[in-house]
């Protein structure tokens, strides 16, 4: 869910959608790219994301990653679930007085 949201915003490579996700979370959240790069690959065969070789920053051939309409279909059902797990959550950890 977190790389398809990073992916929203337009085409990543691998670091930057890394970077992103760190630097939102404030970096609580440490990618490590032995998970990332599967994960990418998982995402691409599932059709979600879409994959091309661009030139990055520092002029080095890198794959960039896009957000796909599948893609954004299924960041919408990810978030909607996302929301309804936090909700069932909260509602056991602090219940309603009674």
């Amino acid at each position: 869910m977190l790389v398809l949201q990073t992916l929203v915003l337009g085409p990543a490579h691998g670091h930057t959608i890394a970077h992103a996700i760190e630097h939102g979370s404030e970096e609580v959240l440490q990618i490590e790219h032995g998970s990332l790069y599967p994960a990418l690959h998982r995402l691409e065969d599932r059709g979600w994301i879409a994959s091309f070789w661009g030139t990055s920053d520092n002029n080095r051939k890198a794959r960039y990653y896009r957000l796909t309409q599948a893609g954004r279909k299924q960041l919408i059902a990810q978030t909607t679930r996302w929301d309804q797990m936090v909700r069932a959550i909260g509602r056991i950890l602090k219940p309603a007085s009674e």
